[in-house]
């Protein structure tokens, strides 16, 4: 019987740096309230010099959802005229959406779908049915960061998709595209505070505060935004109570009409029993509608909680240059710290099958530890952009240059084999295994990206885009056994460009093919354990080719902003190959997807959908081609309707409805999931109570019919977990705006 299993680093492709203070309580952001009120009088009392060069600052709400977004490098291209898919939502309609965690993104667009995402562990999405690396394809402020760890939404003014290779906005990341997170900046007089509950126990403190002060001559020089939540963490499911807590401050200063500079910095924490997923109980799928989707099979006497702190900052020095052209410097560092434990269900020793449970619903229960794991991302941005005329072209052009490093360190763990455990949820406590005798590596990764990239308006109706990116990488490895390390120095450029033509008025059709490069390196988490465990493989380029038609405009009497697109990427396919963990074919995905939003009056309308073929090609294996990837679903649909009512009360209704299609549970595909549809509902009133000043009361529940089934079929180091659809949730909040 299993006793241990090396670690996966293969999730965590990171290292930690040491663990800063705590949350400053909220006292400590009542009193830079206070502050904040006494910098604004000051400013409104003194005197204005109408002489001063300093340009107005206003700020323009954005619009709830927008489809086009500043990760995708084409700045200010409108929505229809970008040959691209992005989407950009602000935090009134996460709100609105009832999103709460980087997870429930999923509700939002059709081409992104859950992959891993348990309650109480770090996110992890799926775009296009590739899942995007949580080391790599995340971003905060455009700078990259690591989100093997829990993002606080708090002080977020928006999140970004960015669909479809990426080879031109990041030198390294997988395929499906890229989430970048922007953070909330100073604005004139912000004062809101937030109330939350849930049925389930969860409950929601947080404020936000923002002004702009300065010298008589400068009144408006200084900026000052500070976030703080603190919140009791709790689900339908069992032994999931955690608690949580941010703290998040920005600042600028408008050194002059050219010159700007601007420092945030967050500290999250966030503690929480994690919960794992069901399985397939030998070659039966278990029906979802009998099981309580409230049991906690990680449900020991020692199970803790998985804990997670983090400190982000950002500085950045924009300069507007002569003609036109402007620089910009932006420095990033993300420190992590994780404890990572579980009482974890890890497949069936009596079959020796580790891909799923035994048939008669019993699972072996490892104790899981990883205890101070560090990871550290640091980088360095300088962009040069701007704009020329040449022989009746004009060019966009961008330049920029990327340093980043990623660093991982870990310390031995334990995955050790404590007893068995069974979906029923009644079994007995099992004694603790926590020798920490799996070995694990640290892991250093540097890279540096040159890129350039042009707009080319060759015409009033036609369009294109060229861009390059040239990569020079270095990878490291050390294990923490003694045994010898690895390394990989490489250098890689991927191409990208476009064309696009007006074929009506605010109508464009167009064309695309990129590449984008991606790391692999071989598990650690796996049983039986690879020879080189952890080992880089060689670096990979996937491709994709996209056309597609996006339009906006009037139409009896809607606004409307639209799109239909088809894409296929390709990459090369890392797998296991009779007990090696190697390159071996390569995987296509293909498909359709269109998008929509419109609003009339009182009516507001927003959907998308997909259609999705994805297949093995070119494997060595016998009866591998031809075969779809585990949890991809072939189709998918999200939309979104709300209407305001005018009486009996002022009341936005909003209902959400999120269907997904079946997928594959096994790598043979011979067991499906069934489709699923879960809807939700919002209702949102703003009660005026004095002047200036407002209450936002908002009712949601979440999967408003209580529908039981299988959320997801994802795997975790070649196991298969399902997670089923969390219960109906009741939330209810007050958001008071002084």
């Amino acid at each position: 019987m299993r006793r241990s299993l090396p670690r996966d680093l293969s999730r965590q492709a990171l290292a930690h740096l040491r663990h800063m203070a705590p949350a400053v309580p909220t006292a400590l952001a009542c009193a830079a309230l206070t502050a904040l009120s006494a910098k604004s009088a000051q400013a409104q009392e003194a005197p204005k010099d109408t002489s001063t060069s300093l340009p107005a600052i206003t700020v323009t709400a954005p619009a709830e959802r927008q489809g086009r977004a500043s990760i995708s490098g084409l700045g200010d291209t409108p929505a229809w005229q970008a040959p691209l898919q992005a989407s950009s939502f602000s935090r009134e309609a996460l709100q609105n959406a009832q999103v709460t965690r980087l997870a429930d993104l999923t509700k939002l667009d059709a081409s992104t779908t859950d992959s891993y995402n348990a309650v109480g562990y770090w996110d992890a999405l799926s775009i296009r049915g590739f899942t995007l690396s949580n080391a790599y394809n995340w971003r905060r402020e455009g700078l990259p960061i690591n989100a093997e760890t829990r993002i606080a939404l708090d002080n977020k003014s928006a999140v970004e998709l960015f669909k479809g290779t990426s080879g031109m906005q990041a030198g390294v990341s997988s395929p499906g595209g890229l989430v970048n997170l922007l953070v909330k900046r100073p604005e004139g007089r912000v004062r809101s505070a937030l109330f939350s509950v849930q049925d389930s126990g969860a409950i929601l403190g947080a404020i936000d505060l923002s002004d702009r002060f300065g010298p008589a001559q400068s009144p408006q020089a200084f900026g000052l935004r500070i976030n703080a939540a603190a919140e009791r963490l709790a689900t339908h499911i069992d032994q999931t109570r955690g608690r949580r807590q941010l703290l998040a401050v920005a600042g600028d200063w408008v050194v002059s009409p050219d010159t700007k500079l601007e420092a945030e910095f967050e500290h999250s924490t966030h503690s929480q029993p994690s919960a794992p997923g069901f399985s397939l109980l030998g070659d039966r799928l278990p029906s979802a509608k009998g099981i309580d989707p409230g049991i906690n099979l990680n449900r020991q006497p020692w199970t803790q909680p998985v804990v997670f702190r983090g400190d982000t900052a950002t500085l950045r020095w924009t300069q507007a240059l002569a003609a036109g052209w402007r620089s910009t410097v932006t420095y990033g560092e993300q420190r992590l710290k994780t404890d990572d434990r579980a009482a974890f269900p890890y497949g069936c020793s009596t079959s020796g099958d580790y891909t799923r449970f035994c048939s008669d619903g019993s699972f072996d229960l490892d104790d899981y530890r990883s205890n101070n794991e560090r990871r550290t991302t640091r980088s360095l941005l300088v962009q040069v952009d701007g704009q020329v005329d040449t022989a009746g072209v004009r060019h966009g052009l961008s330049f920029s240059v990327l340093r980043n490093l990623h660093a991982t360190r870990v310390g031995n763990s334990a995955f050790n084999y404590a007893g068995t455990g069974n979906i029923s949820g009644n079994f007995a406590p099992v004694d603790p295994a926590p020798d920490l005798i799996s070995p694990a590596a640290t892991r250093r990764e540097q890279t540096t990206e040159f890129s350039a990239r042009d707009s080319l308006t060759l015409t009033e109706a036609t369009r294109a885009w060229v861009g390059l990116r040239h990569t020079r990488l270095h990878r490291g490895l050390t294990p923490t056994d003694g045994s010898t390390g690895a390394s990989l120095n490489d250098n890689v450029t991927t191409p990208w460009v476009a064309l696009g033509h007006t074929i009506a008025p605010q109508t464009q059709a167009y064309i695309s093919w990129g590449e984008g490069v991606e790391l692999m390196s071989v598990p650690f988490f796996h049983y039986p354990a690879y020879a080189n465990a952890g080992a880089p493989l060689p670096t990979i380029k996937s491709r994709q080719t996209e056309i597609g038609v996006k339009g906006q405009g009037a139409w009896s009497g809607w606004n409307l902003q639209w799109g239909v697109n088809a894409f296929r990427i390709t990459r090369p396919q890392d797998t296991d190959v009779n007990g090696d963990y190697v390159i071996d074919g390569s995987a296509r995905h293909q498909g359709i997807e269109a998008s929509w939003q419109g609003r009339q009056g009182a009516w507001g309308l927003f959907g998308s959908a997909m259609v999705l073929d994805a297949t093995r090609r070119g494997s060595t294996q016998a009866g591998v081609n031809g075969q779809s990837p585990i949890n991809v679903p072939d189709s998918v649909l999200k939309a979104s309707g709300s209407y305001a009512f005018t009486a009996p009360v002022a009341v936005v209704a909003q209902l959400d409805l999120v269907h997904e299609g079946r997928r594959w549970v096994d790598a043979a595909n011979t067991v499906r999931l069934p489709s699923w549809t879960r809807t939700d509902l919002s209702l949102r009133h703003t009660q005026s109570v004095a002047a200036g000043q407002a209450v936002t009361w908002r009712l949601g529940v979440s999967n408003l019919f209580d529908v039981q089934a299988w959320r997801e079929a994802s795997t975790l180091s070649g196991h298969t977990y399902l997670f089923p659809l969390m219960a109906r949730t009741v939330t209810v909040s007050a958001q008071l705006d002084f």
